[in-house]
Formats: C-alpha cells, structure tokens, sequence
C-alpha cells in the first residue's frame, strides 16, 4: 500500500511540478478471466476456478513535454496479481536529438521481443495475452539508456536502437527465490519494414550475478568435497550471457502472420540453452479476428556439468546438483485458438482456449480464458 501511494503521489508532483508544460495523459486496461479445465491442472497462474484477478491490470502514463526538445513519461500499472498495487514500470527522460534521433535515459523496457514496448497493452495484438512460450525470461525493464534512429533505406523504414543499462531485482531460480544483478547489458536492435511486412533483429549480452540463498547450502558442501570447479560451473558469478532474437511480420490488411525466435545462454552457469519460438495466423473479417498459434520451448539442461563428478560425489551432494540442473530442462509445445471482436473503436473483447504438452512428463494442459482490452 505504501509503494502505491509513493507512485500516485510521485505522478501528483510530476503532474504539478510542470503546469506550465505540455502534459499528456493516456492509459490501458485489461480485465481477463480465466479456468484451468483440470481439476489438478494450472496454467499461466490459472487453477480449476474462476479467476478474474490473476492477469488484469490497470495502467495510466504520462508524458510531458519541457520543450526544447526534451520530455519526461512515467508510467503507473497496477496488476492483480500484484493486488493492484501501483508500479513504476517506465520512468525515463527523452531528448530529441535531430527528427530522427532521441535518447531515452532512465527506467526502459528491455527490447527482446517485438512486442517489448506494449506487450501489456492487450489492445495492440489479436490474443489474450502475448506467447508466454516466448515472452518468459523473467524480467522486462532495466536501467539505462537507448539511442533511437529512424531513416529511409531505400524502399524500407529502418528503426535502430543501441542500448547500455543494468537490471536489479527478485526472482525466482530452480524454485528458490533469488537476487539477480545483471551488469554492462548492452544490446542492439533493427528493424526493417516495407509495406505489408518487416523484420526485427535483436542482440543483447551482460554480466549475470544471481544470490540464491537457497542453493547455499548445496554450494558449500560441495566446496567442501573438494570440487569448487563444480560450484563455479554451477553458480552465477558474473557470467556472460546471450540473448538472439528474430521476428517476422506479415499484415496484408486480411491475413495475418507474426512469427518470433530467440536464443538464450548464460555461459559457466546452470542456465540451460534456451530456444523458443511462436508462428501466429489470423484472418480479419472486418471487426472480428479468428487466429490460431503454436508455441515451442525448448530449454536443454547442461548435464555435461555434473556428469564428469558422478564417480566423484556422494549420492547425497550428487543427487541435488542433478537436480538443480535438470530443473532446467523444459520442453513445451503449446497450441493456442482464440478470437478478437472490436466492439468499440478503443475496446476489444476477447476468447482464447490454450492447450500445453510437456512432453517431458507427458503431461497436458488446457485453459479457457476470456478478456476485454481497453485503451483511453
């Protein structure tokens, strides 16, 4: 309650403080509920009762503008699942280089996905919710700058984007709850679009530090057996690591095709290999949207790490470093049919069934979720 007050009363200042500046005020709203259709069965926080907490959320922005060039946006959202208590998600400074340049410093969205800047924002894509096969590596915004760059190549609409920041903040680590400080992220991305259809690339790299409270016990009898290589191999101590994306856009004005990739890795770690991708179609009949999408995780564990030890390690240190690492190991394809209808010109209902295989357990999944999304 305290940190919603703090937010509300920090937007009243940044609100008053410039009366005399140009101050613009919009925001979104989502209002979803959903069931799991097995009584022991959960997917995306949803459980075999109704829900309509669980992915709603509330959210107002605001932008002024100080002139010459520079502005100032915040962005307040409160998400049920957080019992809608107020958040900063954006809080940055822009400044306007040229017509085709800015720099953004401050609290960023971290620009993985295609749909980084407004994956909350419901109303800006046809499903429920934006693919969680592909959309889940754990945080989304960091602190830094990004260098934006518009142009004409050509035929083609080219927007570039440099990045420097870091991230710090709880997560949670083969199910334990854990502190990651990820350092020197640094990342670019570029997309190019031509009539109906773009390509957007993205890199990024930085320093992963993760304190994992939980596995310190597991670390320190193994320093203790004599195979501190092993912990090194395990922890995270600024590690390098990798993120590759790749998305492709088709939108002819009727048919629809989105399509993403990524590929993810932090090296001397128990992270495992990750890669994801989403294919999504759709058919516009005029306000009414049907679509269809397949989701692939595919997280390998890194069992090369522990195997050397197994002759070495006492079956009651081995077997938990098994099991940290093969915690890893995700292997999930998810079906997805739904239908968006534009009953207002800023509202858009929703119904989305989801159906996810582990096939790693062989394990099957369903939920039946529907939603309003709401710009204002």
């Amino acid at each position: 309650m305290k940190k919603s007050i703090l937010a509300i009363s920090l937007v009243s200042v940044l609100c008053s403080g410039v009366a005399s500046a140009n101050v613009h005020m919009n925001g979104f709203a989502s209002i979803k509920g959903g069931m799991s259709t097995a009584s022991d069965k959960s997917l995306y926080g949803y459980t075999n009762e109704w829900d309509f907490k669980n992915e709603s959320l509330f959210a107002i922005q605001v932008r002024s503008d100080l002139g010459d060039r520079l502005s100032v946006t915040a962005q307040l959202m409160g998400r049920g699942s957080n019992d809608f208590d107020a958040r900063f998600e954006w809080a940055f400074l822009t400044y306007e280089l040229s017509d085709t340049m800015r720099i953004n410093a401050g609290r960023l969205r971290t620009p993985f996905y295609r749909f980084s800047d407004f994956m909350d924002v419901g109303f800006a894509y046809d499903w429920l919710r934006v693919p969680q096969g592909v959309y889940g590596l754990g945080f989304n915004n960091l602190e830094g700058l990004s260098l934006y760059r518009t142009t004409q190549l050509g035929e083609f609409d080219s927007t570039l984007q440099l990045l420097l920041g870091s991230f710090s903040g709880n997560i949670s680590l083969a199910g334990n709850p854990a502190r990651a400080d990820i350092n020197n992220i640094a990342g670019v991305t570029w997309e190019l679009e031509r009539g109906w259809w773009s390509v957007r690339t993205a890199y990024l790299s930085g320093k992963v530090s993760i304190d994992a409270p939980g596995l310190a016990p597991l670390f320190s009898g193994l320093t203790q057996a004599g195979v501190p290589d092993l912990v090194s191999a395990l922890d995270f101590n600024d590690d390098q690591s990798q993120f590759i994306g790749l998305g492709i856009t088709m939108d002819q004005g009727e048919w629809v095709l989105i399509s993403e990739y990524n590929r993810i890795n932090v090296k001397n770690s128990f992270f495992a290999k990750r890669e994801n991708y989403y294919l999504s179609v759709g058919y516009r009949f005029d306000s009414i949207t049907p679509f269809v999408s397949f989701e692939r995780e595919d997280h390998r564990s890194k069992s090369d790490i522990y195997q050397p030890y197994t002759p070495l390690l006492p079956a009651q240190l081995l077997q938990p470093v098994i099991a940290v690492v093969e915690s890893q190991s995700v292997d999930t394809k998810t079906w997805n049919a739904g239908l968006r209808y534009d009953f207002h010109p800023a509202a858009a209902f929703k119904i989305q069934y989801s159906n996810e295989k582990n096939t790693l357990t062989d394990n099957r999944s369903d939920l039946v979720a529907v939603g309003v999304d709401i710009v204002f």
